[in-house]
């Protein structure tokens, strides 16, 4: 049970334990981060309005590409 909990995830994507809490984490701060920018540009809309999109559109982007490396062989 606790293998499972720590580690079928992380294995599923291609990471061991270790690796899955530092992109997690990551994605995680950045999405803290650009969440506090976005709620700042609320408030003074001249104020980070990119900053938002621009953070999803690179977690996005690293994701597909994680995606990509970490995908079953399907020929």
């Amino acid at each position: 049970m606790i293998g499972r909990l720590f580690n079928e995830h992380p294995h599923s994507v291609g990471e061991s334990y270790g690796e899955h809490l530092v992109v997690a984490g990551g994605f995680g701060v950045t999405m803290i981060v650009a969440g506090f920018a976005c709620l700042a540009h609320a408030l003074f809309p001249a104020l980070f309005e990119r900053t938002g999109s621009a953070a999803i559109e690179r977690l996005h982007a690293a994701m597909l590409v994680k995606r990509s490396r970490t995908a079953p062989d399907r020929r």
